[in-house]
């Protein structure tokens, strides 16, 4: 059961795709119909359409509920269904605007799910044809049919019938075809998209009126081009005629016959014909127009000697306005030849040479003009005289070129110049060779007179002019010079003239114009100028010149003449910073260095230049810089610091190093008695209460025993004290003790006189020295002293020694001898070891001792 109920959906599907396909059983019943209002309707306009489904013609609808859709191509679209009479179902369609050229639109019918199309409308939107225009026959006289052409219109997108229709005139009387005038002749439809046909011999009748119009028709409307009357003939384009001869006449040396024949298909008309010839040289025609008849010979003057000339014809019905044959087939004629005429214009230059006994000239000239050349000239000649019936003057140049370079005896003031062809010579022009010594023009100046072309213009200078020379030479790094950029104008009174020759645009010229005298020529007056100016090639390379932490110094090379384009107005320098600050300044065209201030030091700059012109500006490439920490002095001025400090330390250490007293100075020698040599001057039987480690340092001593010697003046009596110079001062009290002995107490140590009286103490000291606290105990190191002023030390000093060894100073002392006349004990003796080097040297000298 549940097998066979799912296939039943299955089943229905099936048959209804077969029965309702499009040309099945339903479309051949006749159960589905689409209508629409029209199958053709303009573009943008209204459409509607009815599909129609009667279920009684289609099997297996009869029960059940049918829903109709449409589909515009593959576009659905909403329509209303209803029931319609008989049990049908109507479904209708409105589309407002149907913007589509061409399209199907389709009747869908659905049934239990299923869809299927059953029936289709197509439709089509245009527009009406376009009227046809510049409808134009011509007659062709070899098959005598009209072939017209004519434009089509906008384009209509639908399709669309074009003919080309004839009827007879109906302000004529007589038919212009042989159809009635109610019966249009079809003339010719064009193939495919032409536009363009040919209506037959057969169709036309010639010498009547006819009315020839093209009309074009599509579903929408018909539309017709202007209406032509015409008489066939009148459009035929007939055969050019044939130039038989051409011929110079006799004795009319600037005149020519022509004759000329008709093609046969025109023999019987009659024509008009125009003839028209040029020069080689020229660009335009001339042409000679009112030669009537249908052959035979014309006379034409005022043509040029030597020239060759180009001729054609043509000719036309002369009773109508109808089209002119073909140009026939060209003819070439030359006129013969005869002297040139006229004066040459020249333009000269000299120098002395040769010790100032010869003259160089460099003589110029320009071709005589056509009109005067008569001819092909073959070459020029120039001579020191005129030419004089019976004999040739001597030849100084004869070349076939417009410049010559000869020398002449340095008095000769005149030349002679003439020109020659194969049927002459022409009258010699005499040139004199005047001096530049006349005044100059009093203003002068150029503007472009078109892209090739230079208009100069002057003030004339007070004098009477005659005539006035041009010169221009092109601005060139290399150097060159034209030998025919000169001109002259022979009317004294201008103050204009055009330069055409050799200007070319964006390249400088100078211009020179000379005023000529009666008897001299003035000094020449210069400008400069371009035809026309642009932006230059390329800008210049900037160069760094020098750069410091605020300035910087650029250069560049001028931009060649030949690449500015124009007058260089200005140079334009652009800086710019890591941090986008731009800043630019103008520069004189006629500087190639700039330099650039209020720069940031140690800062990244960007630079470039930007040449213009009156017509723009051209930018070059960028130069990248970084300003310096310091400026050159700067630099210099640390760097000659430095090096005066490394001197005056070098010289310092020189100078300490060699001068002992300014070494002294900084670094004075203190007296150690432990070192010197009296120090060293001790008695056997002391050594070994003396020895002390030599690594020890020593400590503070501590004074032992104070001994005062002094040496009695021998035979004379001790005198009175004199007043010591220096302050009492308190005396110093000692502690005595013997060596080996223990102290008995303190006493006062007084002063004793010196040698001589001189008041100055001499006072011994015993030193023992202790050692430092918590070094191991070790023999005291024993140092012995004196504060004598004999010459014991190395140098004597009146400064007291440092405080751990301070002498006692005694402003005044009594003298006591030691008793009896051997003078000290040994045991004093051997108590100071000092005092023991005073008696091996000069120790004999003691007098007297005293021991506290």
């Amino acid at each position: 059961m549940a097998r066979r109920g799912a296939g039943t959906p299955f089943l229905l599907r099936l048959s209804l795709l077969l029965l309702l396909r499009p040309g099945g059983e339903w479309g051949t019943l006749g159960c589905a119909s689409v209508a629409v209002g029209s199958p053709i309707v303009p573009l943008g306009s209204a459409v509607t359409a009815s599909c129609t489904i009667q279920s009684e013609l289609c099997r297996g609808l009869e029960r059940g509920k049918v829903r109709i859709t449409w589909m515009l191509d593959n576009e659905p679209v909403a329509g209303s269904q209803r029931q319609g009479p008989g049990g049908t179902e109507v479904s209708n369609l409105t589309l407002p605007q149907f913007n589509r050229t061409q399209a199907k639109l389709w009747c869908w019918v659905e049934w239990n799910g299923t869809k299927q199309r059953v029936g289709m409308a197509e439709i089509r939107a245009g527009y009406p044809p376009a009227k046809p225009f510049n409808l134009s026959c011509v007659l062709t006289l070899s098959d005598y049919g009209l072939t017209c052409q004519w434009q089509q219109g906008a384009d209509s997108h639908l399709p669309t019938s074009v003919t080309l229709k004839c009827a007879r005139d109906p302000r004529a009387h007589s038919s212009c075809c042989r159809r009635s005038r109610a019966q249009a002749v079809t003339g010719c439809t064009p193939q495919g998209d032409g536009s363009h046909c040919t209506v037959p011999r057969r169709l036309l009748q010639l010498y009547r009126q006819m009315e020839i119009w093209v009309s074009a028709t599509n579903a929408l409307g018909t539309a017709e081009s202007e209406h032509l009357y015409i008489d066939p003939m009148d459009v035929a384009k007939l055969d050019p005629p044939a130039l038989q001869s051409i011929q110079s006449i006799p004795f009319q040396t600037d005149c020519i016959a022509l004759a000329w024949e008709v093609a046969r298909s025109n023999a019987y008309m009659e024509l008009q014909c125009e003839l028209r010839y040029r020069a080689a040289e020229d660009s335009a025609w001339a042409l000679v127009t009112g030669i009537i008849g249908q052959a035979g010979t014309m006379q034409r003057c005022g043509f040029l000697f030597g020239t060759r000339y180009h001729f054609q014809m043509r000719c036309r019905r002369s009773s109508a306005r109808g089209y002119w044959s073909e140009w026939s087939p060209g003819r070439n004629y030359t006129t013969h030849e005869k002297a040139p005429t006229g004066k040459l214009d020249a333009w000269w230059n000299t120098r002395l040479a040769g010790g100032g006994g010869r003259l160089e000239v460099q003589l110029r000239w320009k071709a005589p003009r056509r009109r005067e050349a008569n001819g092909r000239v073959l070459g020029y000649r120039v001579t020191l005289s005129p030419r004089r019936r019976g004999r040739d003057p001597p030849t100084v140049c004869n070349t076939t070129h417009t410049q010559c370079n000869f020398s002449v005896p340095a008095g000769t003031r005149k030349v002679y110049l003439s020109a020659y062809n194969a049927a002459g010579e022409a009258g010699a022009t005499e040139v004199v060779l005047l001096e530049r010594k006349g005044q100059p023009l009093a203003r002068l100046w150029a503007v472009p007179g078109g892209e090739r072309s230079l208009w100069v213009r002057w003030e004339a200078p007070p004098a009477p002019v005659a005539a006035y020379i041009l010169e221009w030479q092109r601005v060139s790094s290399e150097p060159g010079r034209c030998s025919a950029c000169w001109q002259m104008e022979r009317d004294g009174a201008t103050t204009t003239a055009l330069i055409q020759d050799g200007i070319e645009p964006f390249q400088q010229y100078n211009i020179s114009v000379y005023p000529l005298y009666k008897d001299a020529i003035g000094v020449p007056v210069h400008t400069a100028a371009y035809s026309k100016q642009k932006a230059p090639s390329y800008a210049p390379k900037l160069h760094l010149k020098s750069i410091s932490k605020s300035d910087a110094e650029l250069c560049w090379d001028p931009v060649p003449v030949e690449m500015q384009n124009g007058f260089i107005t200005s140079y334009t320098i652009f800086w710019a910073n890591s941090t986008a600050e731009v800043s630019s300044a103008t520069v004189n065209p006629s500087l190639s260095s700039f330099v650039i201030r209020e720069l940031k030091p140690s800062t990244l700059y960007k630079v470039h230049i930007m040449a213009s012109t009156a017509a723009g500006g051209t930018n070059g490439t960028s130069l990248t810089l970084v300003t310096m920490v310091l400026d050159d002095i700067e630099i210099q001025f640390l760097f000659l610091t430095l090096v005066l400090i490394f001197v005056l330390l070098i010289l310092l250490l020189i100078c300490f190093q060699k001068n002992g007293r300014v070494k002294q100075q900084f670094w004075p020698n203190v007296p150690d008695p432990a070192n010197s040599s009296l120090g060293k001057w001790v008695p056997p039987f002391l050594q070994e209460h003396l020895q002390v480690p030599g690594a020890r340092e020593p400590g503070l001593a501590t004074i032992s025993t104070v001994t005062v010697l002094e040496k009695a003046t021998w035979g004379k009596e001790p005198t009175a004290e004199p007043a010591s110079p220096f302050p009492a001062m308190p005396q110093p009290y000692v502690q005595q003790e013997g060596l080996g002995r223990p102290g008995c107490g303190w006493a006062a140590a007084e002063p004793h006189r010196g040698p001589g009286g001189s008041g100055e103490t001499i006072q011994y000291a015993r030193v023992v020295g202790d050692g430092y606290k918590g070094q191991q105990h070790t023999p005291p190191r024993l140092y012995l002293r004196s504060s004598s002023s004999q010459p014991l030390l190395p140098e004597p000093s009146p400064s007291p020694s440092p405080k751990p060894y301070q002498n006692l100073w005694f402003h005044r002392a009594t003298p006591h001898g030691c008793p009896g006349d051997g003078g000290c004990s040994e045991e004093l003796l051997a108590t100071f070891p000092l005092l023991q080097g005073l008696r091996i040297s000069g120790a004999e000298e003691l007098q007297d001792c005293r021991t506290f």
